[in-house]
């Protein structure tokens, strides 16, 4: 049986992941994985509580659908900018915009 805390270690370990990719990569798409990644390491959380704290609750996945909701409407937008800048720029490489900054 899988307990709690290998939920734990799992979500942590994705976390930890999709934090290294966000945080090293140059490459936009793979950022905005990584970032999906880290949600779905919280998501997994949630489940994980929802099944050992209370499991006749759905709360925990209720916020799972929420989180998804929100992740895909952040990729959604994303996508948007990263194809009009690479439209215009010819690149998906976070540091040719550094023009964004101001």
């Amino acid at each position: 049986m899988i307990t709690l805390p290998c939920y734990f270690g799992i979500s942590t370990l994705l976390f930890v992941i999709g934090l290294f990719g966000a945080l090293t990569k140059k490459n936009v798409i793979v950022v905005l994985m990584c970032i999906e990644l880290m949600l779905n390491a919280v998501n997994m959380n949630f489940v994980a509580f929802s099944r050992f704290m209370d499991p006749g609750a759905l709360l925990g996945h209720l916020f799972v659908i929420f989180t998804i909701a929100v992740a895909a409407a952040e990729v959604a937008v994303g996508l948007a900018i990263v194809i009009v800048l690479n439209r215009h720029r010819d690149t998906v490489n976070l540091d040719d915009f550094t023009w964004l900054k101001g």
